[in-house]
């Protein structure tokens, strides 16, 4: 071939080369362009399996845990809380431990010429740690312990059935002696009951007892043994107690009356007497001694009222003692009356199945208010002179207040005057009637 000829030869293909290097350089590039798609199309997949899986895995392990948890399973326990931790199941079980502490502090000033000790004093005076609960069926049940003064006494222990309006109880317990009596220690007005109480030996006893409430009516009544660190004896007793409770308006009414009877066992002897309002000392100014018995037959009357911040209360109670032999019966007399107001607002006592219930404060502390605040006046009156008996009379005149900063706390400042007619220890050169001031503060919690 000739020069020529190569020449022209090379000419045209060199613009062919570069037109086919062109279209191969835009095809590489839309390929390249199609691959990184696809990378991120797979990168998409990929991550979409990854969700997948997981998705699987947990729908996997529910659907084992489902398959591993019997149909009638219960569900977790709840806890609530009243004043302390409450637990109830899915089955209608409940426990709940329960408590109370005080501790009081005070003063007495008797005639320096009487011979008995006055002027400071202090004690626990209960230190009770117990627990309380529901049974499925409509049972309960509630034992408590008093640790208080060094020794272990039981002072609740009991079994109860519930149905509706009517309730039956068995074991330790309150039986029927009145509104004061029954108002549980941690929400009385003054730090000691009245002295009619503790004078007539007031105290839980072992026996079975019924209520049946309907309406504004509540019928209690019972049969008992003695208290349970006094038996066994032969001494029994009923008691019986009928209340009217109706609330007219805002005003809650209290309208009760109780009978009492208990048979004592041969060669007893009983001993009505009462300290000064404190509890601290052992000093006791009026007392009828060791007197011989057969039988004792209570009667007892009870009214009170609460409106508002206001409140009412008044009880007398007769106690007539049976003796053997041509002994004198007497009939001795003990009663109070009381009335008593909220200073804070929106605070009122409270009123529940026949007794006085927490009051508990509108604003309390810690909530940005201050508690609840009560005042108190009281007169206590006892009678233990009659038929030749004569153990002495009081009239007494007391003061509290109350200061409430939470539900579950509650602190105590209780004054009295307490005027005695034949007390028990005797001013030599004088007679046995004079006065006695007791002062006392107590600081408590209960759970």
């Amino acid at each position: 071939m000739s020069a020529l000829a190569i020449a022209a030869t090379i000419g045209w293909i060199t613009p062919v080369e570069a037109q086919e290097s062109e279209d191969t350089r835009a095809e590489l590039a839309e390929m390249r362009a199609q691959i990184k798609a696809m990378a991120a199309r797979i990168d998409s997949l990929e991550t979409q399996l990854d969700m997948a899986k997981q998705r699987a895995a947990t729908t996997t392990a529910v659907g084992n845990i489902a398959q591993s948890t019997p149909e009638n399973a219960e569900p977790p326990d709840a806890i609530a809380w009243k004043g302390a931790p409450e637990v109830e199941n899915n089955n209608g079980w409940t426990f709940k431990p329960r408590g109370r502490l005080q501790y009081d502090v005070g003063f007495t000033s008797v005639p320096a010429a009487s011979g008995r000790v006055d002027g400071f004093g202090s004690e626990l005076r209960r230190a009770r740690l117990g627990v309380e609960g529901d049974i499925p069926g409509g049972f309960g049940y509630k034992m408590e312990l008093d640790f208080a003064g060094g020794a272990t006494e039981v002072t609740d222990a009991i079994l109860s059935y519930q149905d509706k309006g009517l309730s039956v109880t068995v074991g330790q317990q309150n039986n029927f002696q009145g509104l004061e009596e029954l108002t549980s220690s941690r929400f009385t007005s003054m730090m000691e009951r009245a002295a009619f109480t503790d004078a007539f030996n007031f105290e839980r006893r072992v026996g079975l007892a019924l209520q049946y409430a309907t309406g504004s009516i509540l019928l209690q009544g019972g049969i008992f043994s003695d208290n349970y660190d006094d038996l066994s004896n032969k001494n029994w007793g009923l008691d019986g107690r009928a209340v009217i409770l109706p609330k007219i308006g805002t005003t809650q009414l209290h309208l009760a009356g109780s009978l009492h009877y208990t048979a004592l066992q041969e060669l007893s002897t009983v001993r009505y007497r009462q300290r000064p309002l404190v509890h601290f000392t052992s000093d006791r100014f009026i007392d009828t001694g060791a007197l011989d018995a057969e039988s004792e037959i209570g009667y007892g009357l009870e009214a009170a009222a609460i409106h508002g911040p206001f409140h009412f209360a008044s009880e007398g109670y007769w106690q007539h003692l049976t003796r053997p032999g041509a002994l004198s019966d007497p009939t001795f007399f003990g009663g109070y009356t009381e009335i008593g107001m909220f200073l804070t607002p929106g605070d009122s006592r409270r009123y529940k199945k026949g007794v006085f219930d927490r009051a508990k404060p509108s604003s309390p502390v810690g909530n940005g208010g201050f508690g609840s605040v009560e005042v108190n006046l009281r007169y206590d009156y006892l009678d233990l002179t009659d038929a030749g008996i004569v153990g002495g009379t009081q009239n007494g005149y007391q003061l509290s207040l109350v200061w409430a900063p939470i539900d579950y706390v509650r602190f105590l400042l209780n004054y009295a005057r307490l005027d005695y007619t034949d007390a028990l220890h005797a001013i030599p050169g004088t007679s046995r009637d004079y006065s006695v001031d007791a002062i006392g503060a107590r600081a408590q919690i209960d759970f």
